[in-house]
């Protein structure tokens, strides 16, 4: 039994401890990158979107910073007991309008992936920046064309670099 606990000792004493050549995120932090997103996203012009919700953060260790939200590309009117239908005119100028901002958001998206590398100081240089944005639509709506969701992502280090920055931004649409 005592040869046992012998090798064991020896054994653990060749492992590595688990390293931490990073500084840790803080919840701050994401916090911080939260703030900038709804504030971005909702700023009181014409540019803006209507935010369904604050943006969330998360970090993965290993994997990076995720952030999520949900929006509706207008404000949009909704059926009430005065405007109890939408006629097929009203519904094709609604999603004419919501075809026409969404480059807008992407491009916005892109802007705040840049800006959320900048501001994350501590996220290692090799981890991802991801911004999910999930799209409302009413079901009376005609959202052929427009994706329910828009995720991009890219290396902190490639989004901090102007060479990389827009070859590497994935984009995906669901």
């Amino acid at each position: 039994m005592n040869g046992l606990a012998i090798l064991l000792a020896f054994f653990f004493a060749g492992q590595e401890a688990p390293s931490t050549s990073h500084a840790r995120i803080t919840r701050s932090a994401l916090a911080g990158v939260e703030r900038s997103f709804d504030g971005r996203l909702a700023r009181p012009t014409p540019d803006s979107f209507y935010l369904l919700g604050s943006t969330r953060g998360v970090y993965l260790e290993g994997y990076g910073a995720v952030f999520s939200t949900e929006l509706n590309l207008i404000v949009s009117p909704n059926v009430s007991p005065f405007h109890q239908s939408f006629t097929k005119i009203e519904i094709a100028r609604i999603h004419d309008r919501k075809v026409q901002r969404l480059p807008l958001l992407k491009q916005q998206m892109r802007e705040l992936l840049v800006a959320s590398a900048v501001s994350l100081e501590n996220l290692p240089p090799s981890e991802q920046v991801v911004l999910a944005v999930s799209l409302f639509h009413y079901s009376w709506e005609d959202y052929s064309g427009l994706p329910s969701q828009i995720v991009m992502q890219a290396e902190r280090q490639k989004l901090l670099s102007n060479a990389t920055r827009e070859t590497a931004i994935r984009t995906v649409e669901f």
